[in-house]
């Protein structure tokens, strides 16, 4: 396995502007980021939301060879939400390389905003392979491990739920690159910190909390499920407080950035995940719904900073005051 020699030479340490952030040696213009499958590699995005107004992205899944994905219809909605079912659909790796990188690194990395390359795979040498292939493209900022997939070779458990399959993950990227990895973690995990803990030893620079939450929605006029897969990953308002909760529980045990992930609709939103310490804060089926949200999130930030006199938005990163 081959180890990049140093890292992306964008990378930088200082936050950038009122609600820059930093995290895992990256400075983000604010905390907001696209959530993968919800942003695909970018160009789709560009003509209908200002990308320059994020903090940054995380690309659509990639895996090592193509994959088809789930059969339609692949995405449904609730009254709390959506779900989906889209069977990590993407072109693989040596595609993604050649006609999507490119892209991201004329328009988003050139601008600052950061790219993170969202990575899955069914055997735990997958991810390193794709990690390896991808780490010397331009446009590249960092990678994050989608481990809630599962192990085709373990009896279908997902990675994250096996803590020598997790560790073995994390360690064989970590070998397969310099730049920073964030390990998104799963909602159903039995004990979600000592999760975060295994991957934070075995070398992430950070996680991603939470993945979506296996549900079922029926169509009770056809009797059937409303996704061609049957069941799927409930996203949306009804999965802010589960997030929220487990960004709280992790920032308190691992010394790790978070990306705040699910539920985010507002600011209100992102200042939960933030408060609960959250350096990051994912946005993902909102935006879809309504691809400006994000940037009016970004904007009602600022005005509560304003209004609470906060200057620096890592003063109040890990600030919830919990009852006595």
């Amino acid at each position: 396995m081959t180890t990049v020699a140093a890292p992306p030479s964008n990378t930088a340490v200082e936050p950038v502007g009122p609600l820059g952030v930093v995290a895992a040696g990256l400075a983000f213009r604010n905390p907001l980021l696209l959530a993968s499958g919800t942003a695909g590699y970018g160009h789709e995005l560009h003509r209908v939301m200002n990308l320059d107004a994020l903090g940054g992205l995380v690309t659509k899944a990639v895996s090592v060879e193509p994959r088809g994905g789930a059969p339609a219809p692949r995405v449904g909605e609730f009254p709390g939400g959506m779900i989906n079912a889209v069977g990590l659909a993407n072109p693989g790796m040596e595609a993604v390389a050649r006609d999507h990188l490119p892209w991201l690194a004329r328009h988003l990395a050139a601008r600052g905003t950061r790219v993170l390359v969202n990575v899955v795979g069914f055997a735990v040498d997958e991810f390193p392979r794709v990690v390896e292939r991808l780490d010397g493209e331009a446009g590249v900022d960092g990678f994050e491990l989608n481990v809630s997939c599962p192990n085709t070779k373990c009896g279908g458990m997902e990675f994250g739920a096996d803590p020598a399959s997790l560790r073995a993950v994390v360690e064989g990227a970590r070998a397969a690159t310099r730049r920073p990895l964030f390990v998104k973690l799963s909602p159903t995990l039995p004990d979600i910190v000592g999760s975060a803990r295994i991957a934070a030893d075995a070398g992430a620079d950070g996680l991603t909390l939470v993945n979506t939450l296996p549900g079922l929605v029926i169509d009770v006029e056809r009797r059937r499920p409303v996704l061609g897969f049957g069941s799927g990953g409930m996203s949306g308002a009804g999965l802010l407080p589960a997030g929220v909760l487990a960004a709280w529980k992790v920032s308190r045990a691992v010394d790790l950035p978070i990306v705040g992930l699910g539920g985010v609709r507002s600011a209100t939103d992102a200042l939960q995940y933030l408060l609960a310490g959250a350096t990051l804060v994912g946005v993902g089926t909102a935006a879809m719904q309504n691809p400006r949200l994000p940037e009016q999130v970004a904007r009602d930030l600022a005005r509560w900073c304003g209004r609470h006199g906060v200057t620096r938005l890592s003063d109040i990163i890990g600030s919830l005051e919990w009852p006595s």
